[in-house]
């Protein structure tokens, strides 16, 4: 007898069911779990939120610079014959960098000192020849003057002799007429004479400023050849040399480049987005690795160079010994101050103008987890812009193996 056995329906569905319950509790239990779990509170650290008065500074980076630069040049065409110093040597105001050299300009010297020699003794022999001038005019002055003497002498003569009756009047006007020329003719002399000696004054003149134009030249083609000699200028120390040895240089080329290395500024990138927040003069606390240095912004520039926008500043105090120029600096910049600002002190983990999931301590003794909305870093204190209040604590340690659980319970 063949016996077939139908199949039990009922039982799968059973199965289906149990099956169903179990994953349905599983998953219950999980998210339980998830949404609340158990944390030491040996393990966890706090930060009040706090509400203040703040500065606001912002991080900037930079180095340092001279503040004095000089730019050699070549004085004159020439070659590079000496190289005495290269760049990083400390140098003063005298020191010689480089010595060019220039024939041509040696022979320049040489004939304007021929020239110039030449002149002066020109000028002495014109000297003698205007003193001569001068005794021949003075000599034929006092011919006048004898000739005047003489008349005088014979008019006395007439009139004593008009008086005895000898002499006629005819002899005696002749002789007051011959005082009379002579007298004009000296008048007349005199006067020549100082117009002569005036000419003469001019004439001395206009070559001294002809010598003083060929000293001017000699003192020139000099101080050029004394500048192929080419010194720093300033002390401090040669930041560049752009010449080798034995190269041909044209009139003002550049040589090198010197730079002070006790007097120094600030050069500062500002990030972009606070630039136009920041004055002139605003205050800057420069950190060089040995130290703080305080210091202004003395100047801020407009164009905008990989999110960076440069600016200077001065320093205000003395500076670190480490201090020289390029050296790498960080600076807090003053930004504004603000009133009420809601902070907390920086913690590791915490991000300046981001958004982050936080946990907040509640009354409760739990960790509730919240999104927090931060701003600015200010001097280690970052800023709050929405998501918390201020006398809340958050965790400042490190449970971030935690962030898949929105509540944790804190256990002594």
């Amino acid at each position: 007898m063949k016996i077939e056995l139908a199949p039990n329906r009922n039982l799968k569905k059973i199965f289906a069911l149990s099956a169903f319950v179990l994953l349905l509790g599983y998953a219950g239990y999980a998210v339980s779990s998830k949404a609340n779990k158990a944390i030491p509170l040996s393990q966890l650290s706090f930060e009040q939120v706090k509400q203040s008065d703040l500065d606001i500074y912002t991080n900037a980076y930079g180095e340092f610079a001279s503040a004095k630069e000089r730019l050699l040049t070549a004085p004159a065409q020439g070659k590079v014959a000496e190289i005495l110093i290269r760049p990083g040597t400390k140098v003063t105001e005298d020191t010689v960098i480089l010595q060019l050299v220039n024939p041509r300009l040696e022979q320049e010297v040489n004939a304007a000192k021929g020239e110039l020699a030449q002149q002066l003794a020109q000028l002495e022999a014109f000297k003698y020849e205007q003193q001569n001038d001068r005794l021949n005019y003075q000599g034929r002055i006092a011919d006048i003057e004898a000739e005047i003497e003489r008349a005088q002498l014979e008019l006395s003569v007439n009139e004593d002799l008009l008086t005895l009756g000898v002499s006629s009047k005819i002899e005696l006007k002749r002789a007051k007429l011959s005082v009379k020329q002579e007298t004009k003719k000296l008048d007349f002399e005199k006067k020549k004479f100082a117009q002569f000696t005036e000419m003469q004054s001019f004439q001395l003149t206009q070559r001294n400023i002809t010598i003083e134009q060929q000293q001017a030249q000699v003192a020139l083609l000099e101080q050029q050849l004394d500048d192929m000699k080419v010194r720093a200028g300033i002390s401090g120390s040669l930041q560049e040399l752009d010449i080798e040895l034995g190269q041909s240089v044209q009139l003002g080329q550049s040589l090198a480049k010197v730079g002070s290395d006790k007097e120094l500024i600030a050069r500062i990138r500002l990030p972009q987005n606070q630039a136009d927040q920041i004055d002139i003069n605003a205050p800057v606390i420069i950190d060089t690795q040995k130290g703080y240095v305080k210091a202004h912004i003395s100047r801020i520039e407009s164009v905008v160079t990989n999110g960076t926008v440069l600016a200077e500043a001065v320093l205000d105090e003395a500076l670190t010994s480490n201090a020289r120029p390029a050296l790498s600096i960080s600076a807090q910049v003053f930004v504004k101050h603000q009133q009420a600002a809601t902070h907390i002190q920086q913690v590791p983990g915490l991000r300046p103008r981001s958004k982050q999931a936080v946990f907040i301590r509640n009354k409760q003794n739990e960790l509730v987890q919240r999104q927090v909305t931060f701003g600015d870093l200010s001097n280690d204190q970052l800023l709050i812009q929405a998501g918390l209040n201020t006398g809340e604590e958050i965790v400042s340690s490190d449970i971030s193996n935690y962030l898949a659980y929105q509540t944790l319970t804190v256990v002594e």
